[in-house]
């Protein structure tokens, strides 16, 4: 885990929600493609969060596989008012990373979304969060949620605009893929690359694909061991 030099994508999904991959699949084809650490982050609602955290944790890959497995949820299409109410419920239930469906372009979710999400500290990443506005990216930086920029087909619109946004107020950025299918997951010169064209210099890029979701599995560690 050392090594930043090795992909960590904390925003993927199985067959659980969306996704083409059984849990085992997508994780064993990340251990291929090289990765170091991958964030199971299916979408959830009020209907099937326990459905599938619990099978989530049936996985047991505890020291079979190369690689950090966190088990995590995208809370998706929740409106703002009821967000802190599943995270709540979603922590309770095991989740060790929690995702937010931000207001991206396509797939549009409420409005009010990305502000209700950066204001809770148990909200670790605000996927594709769109035309975020500066108020909510500072929030994000105070309370230390993680805004995305991501290789995501049509999430990536706002590539340019979120990392812009972000450097001006000094907001963490990280690179995830959102993987759906096998072909979605990318190497770590390939999220450089993707974090460049949105705009970062290598050296902020390299943070956001290697310092920053670092520094994010360790605090996610430590609450861990806290709990």
């Amino acid at each position: 885990m050392a090594d930043v030099f090795v992909m960590i994508d904390l925003h993927t999904h199985t067959t659980f929600s969306d996704g083409e991959l059984t849990p085992a699949e997508l994780v064993r084809r990340a251990v291929v493609q090289g990765y170091a650490a991958i964030g199971l982050t299916d979408h959830v609602d009020f209907s099937n969060v326990e459905y599938v955290l619990a099978n989530l944790k049936k996985m047991n890959l505890e020291g079979e596989m190369d690689m950090q497995v966190v088990i995590g949820v995208e809370i998706t299409h929740i409106p703002p008012a009821k967000i802190e109410k599943l995270v709540a419920k979603a922590k309770q239930l095991g989740a060790e990373l929690i995702v937010i469906h931000g207001e991206t372009m396509v797939e549009r979710v409420a409005p009010g979304t990305n502000s209700a999400a950066v204001r809770l500290e148990d909200v670790n990443i605000l996927s594709h969060p769109g035309f975020i506005s500066i108020e909510d990216a500072e929030i994000a930086r105070d309370n230390e949620v993680y805004l995305e920029i991501t290789s995501r087909r049509g999430h990536c619109i706002t590539n340019g605009y979120v990392a812009k946004i972000a450097n001006e107020v000094g907001a963490m950025l990280v690179v995830n893929t959102d993987t759906h299918c096998s072909t979605d997951l990318i190497t770590k010169n390939k999220a450089v690359d993707i974090a460049m064209a949105a705009g970062l210099d290598k050296n902020d890029a390299d943070k956001a694909t290697g310092a920053n979701p670092l520094k994010l599995l360790k605090s996610l560690r430590a609450k861990t061991v806290k709990c």
